[in-house]
This record gives C-alpha cells, sequence and structure tokens, in this order.
C-alpha cells in the first residue's frame, strides 16, 4: 500500500493522472508500459491510432469511443472501463477534500450532498455485504485512495523527513465544546506546529477536535478557541444540517489550503456513513472497507498515537495499535498517550497493556506507555523518538 512512513515511497512516475500529462506523453507517441488513471478521454478526444500502448494500463478512464477502446485492447492495451450510474469515481487519481465531500450541501442540505449520497448508495446495494458487482467497484475505489494516499505521504514526508505521523484516536460522540474536545484539538494545534502529521479517523467528536487543531496550525491558540466556541452551539453530529453548516461557516472565516499542513490526514469510512465525515482535514482518504481503513491509520501512526476518551471503537483500536507494537510489524513505535486519567482508569487498558508489551520479543516496551490530564506532558511523550 504506502509502505513504511520512515522510508521512501514508491514513485509515481509510471502513473498519468492529468490531461497535461497525458498529453506529454503523447506528444511522444508513446503510453507504452504506463497507467492512465481516471481521465475523461471522451472530451477533446486524443488521436491513439498512431500511439503506442502495447501493456498500458487505462483504469476507469472514459475512451473516446468504443471503437477506440477496441483498438487500444488490440494493440496491447488493458481497460478497466468506469463502473456506470454509481456516485463515486471507479478509481480516484487524488485523496478527497473537504470541499468535494460537501459538494451540494449549499444547494440540498446533508441529505444532498455527495458524502451522503455515496452513504446511501452504500446502503442501496448491501452495505458492508455488497453484489459481486458493487464489491468490484468498491475495490477498485478503495484501491485508488491507497495509491492517492501514497503519493500524497510521499509528498509530506520528503518535505518534512522521518519524524513520523501522530495518531489522535477517541469517541465519535464527543460533543464540540467539551473539555475532550477542547483537550484534543489544543494537543493536535501543538503537534501540527511543530510539525507533526496529524492523522484520525475523519469521523466528528475527538477525531474532528484533532483535524480541526492541526487546520489551524499557522493560526495562533486564541483563533482556535474562537473557531471551538462557533462551532459549540451545533455540537451534535446527529443533527446533520447545523452541524455541517457550522463547519463550513469555521471554514469560511478561517479559510486554508487543503493539504496536509493544515488540517493534516483523515481516513473515514462509508461504514461509518451515518457519521459525517469531518471538514476540517487537510486530505480525505474515504474508505469503503472499515478494515483497510483501520489498518493503514494504525500503520502510518509510527510517531505516537493519543487516545483520547472513548469506547468501543477506541479500545479496539488501543489493542490493534499494541499489537503492531509488540510485533514491530511496522517498525518502531511512538508512544502511546493516553489522554484522560479519570476516564481510562475506569477501564483496565493500562493493565491490560503494560504487561503485555513487557513481553514483546523486541524488548520491553511498557515505558511506551503514558497516562495523563497533562498537555505538556503528552508533548514530552510524543517528542521522543521511536523506540
Amino acid at each position: 500500500m504506502f509502505g513504511d512512513p520512515h522510508q521512501p515511497f514508491d514513485a509515481t512516475e509510471f502513473e498519468i493522472e492529468s490531461r497535461a500529462e497525458f498529453d506529454t506523453h503523447l506528444a511522444k507517441r508513446s503510453l507504452a508500459g504506463l497507467i492512465v488513471l481516471g481521465l475523461r478521454l471522451d472530451r477533446e478526444p486524443p488521436d491513439l491510432s498512431a500511439v503506442d500502448v502495447t501493456g498500458t494500463l487505462f483504469v476507469g478512464c472514459e475512451l473516446p469511443s468504443a471503437e477506440a477502446e477496441l483498438d487500444v485492447i488490440r494493440r496491447g492495451a488493458h481497460v478497466i472501463p468506469p463502473f456506470d450510474e454509481r456516485p463515486f469515481p471507479t478509481h480516484p487519481a487524488l485523496l478527497y477534500t473537504p470541499e468535494d465531500l460537501a459538494a451540494g450541501f449549499a444547494e440540498h442540505g446533508f441529505a444532498g450532498m455527495y458524502d451522503t449520497l455515496v452513504y446511501q448508495h452504500f446502503l442501496d446495494h448491501g452495505g458492508a455485504a455488497p453484489d459481486l458487482r458493487e464489491a468490484i467497484a468498491q475495490r477498485l475505489h478503495d484501491a485508488g485512495i491507497d495509491n492517492a494516499l501514497g503519493k500524497a505521504l510521499a509528498a509530506w514526508f520528503e518535505a518534512h523527513g522521518p519524524r513520523g505521523a501522530v495518531g489522535i484516536m477517541g469517541g465519535h460522540a464527543e460533543p464540540r465544546g467539551s473539555d475532550a474536545y477542547r483537550m484534543a484539538a489544543e494537543l493536535a494545534h501543538r503537534l501540527a506546529g511543530a510539525g507533526r502529521l496529524i492523522v484520525t479517523g475523519g469521523g466528528p467528536g475527538v477525531m474532528e477536535a484533532a483535524n480541526l487543531g492541526a487546520y489551524f496550525a499557522t493560526r495562533s491558540a486564541a483563533e482556535l478557541t474562537k473557531a471551538i466556541d462557533l462551532l459549540a452551539p451545533a455540537p451534535d453530529f446527529r443533527d446533520h444540517d447545523p452541524f455541517t453548516a457550522a463547519a463550513l461557516a469555521v471554514r469560511e472565516l478561517f479559510p486554508a489550503p487543503a493539504d496536509l499542513e493544515h488540517g493534516g490526514l483523515a481516513l473515514p469510512t462509508w461504514l461509518y456513513g451515518h457519521e459525517p465525515a469531518n471538514l476540517f482535514a487537510g486530505q480525505i482518504g474515504k474508505y469503503f472497507s472499515n478494515a483497510v481503513r483501520e489498518d493503514s491509520i494504525l500503520r502510518l501512526a509510527r510517531g505516537g498515537i493519543v487516545f483520547a476518551p472513548g469506547w468501543a471503537g477506541t479500545v479496539q483500536e488501543v489493542f490493534q495499535a499494541a499489537t503492531k507494537t509488540f510485533y514491530r510489524t511496522d517498525g518502531p513505535s511512538g508512544a502511546f498517550v493516553f489522554l484522560g486519567r479519570a476516564h481510562w482508569a475506569g477501564l483496565p487498558v493500562e493493565a491490560l497493556l503494560r504487561p503485555l508489551l513487557a513481553r514483546s520479543p523486541h524488548g520491553d516496551q511498557s515505558h511506551l506507555l503514558v497516562v495523563t490530564d497533562d498537555l505538556d506532558e503528552a508533548m514530552a511523550a510524543l517528542e521522543a523518538p521511536a523506540a
């Protein structure tokens, strides 16, 4: 997928994702061995008749005509056409932006925006158990997100070095403006300001707070506080339209580019499509497969993970992360910071994890656990080198 986040990512020189790139190769009369992703070649149709297409893979492209498609196949190309009558791309070439997911909200409200329409399509076609045709379309979509994610992360780590991404997990139902929400936002703001990539599961609650903190990385703590105060009157994600409208209003008041520098990364899933994707992540890799999405978050967050108060989903992530750290399946691990002493005292997480991680075949890893209410202590733990 996207490999070790501490190592260079695979080069993308063989992938064509824009018409400008395509036309450059077209001028050389060769697309041999290249992968062409999601282009509308039915618009201003190119003449492919004299172009070498040996081993060319067209994925999710609209070719100029059925005759042109048959011609390139006869001459050695492979074609995976886009699936018809689906609201999502067969093979997205790029990650989503908040604007992509919220498209249609101004005209039709939450029920008519892109994110909701895809979720409704997901439900209408079997949800977690889709028919074969739908399953293939979803897998192709998620493969495109995998590919786009790898490229986005390659650019990030090339610019920032291998300091590691920090995952921030926690309850999806945490209301805007709560103490836990503010704490997660402030910590993410400090981490992002120090050049760390914030990674979340992309939902509401603590996840939104973390991406919000990262969204304000280049702004002041006072501006972040003002934004939270503006969001707080629409605290509950289940009240979809006011919740979404408040987020878009804050984005309009405090505009920022749609990049990893402003908001970090979010990896949500349409399996939990009843939870609106938060709109403060800079880039969003939204998946159909929750299993792929969960593994991606934890595989990437090797620079440490913050576990804010949460319940079943968060506890599941705690032990998935612990398994990776125990076996070092994805390399050295940063700290596990549990924010909120009172919350975590009520769950036996620390009591189970310390003896488990102490028995890691790679040496005692129990020192990685930090339970605190102090953001300075959390920052110190997360700034320590991975072990």
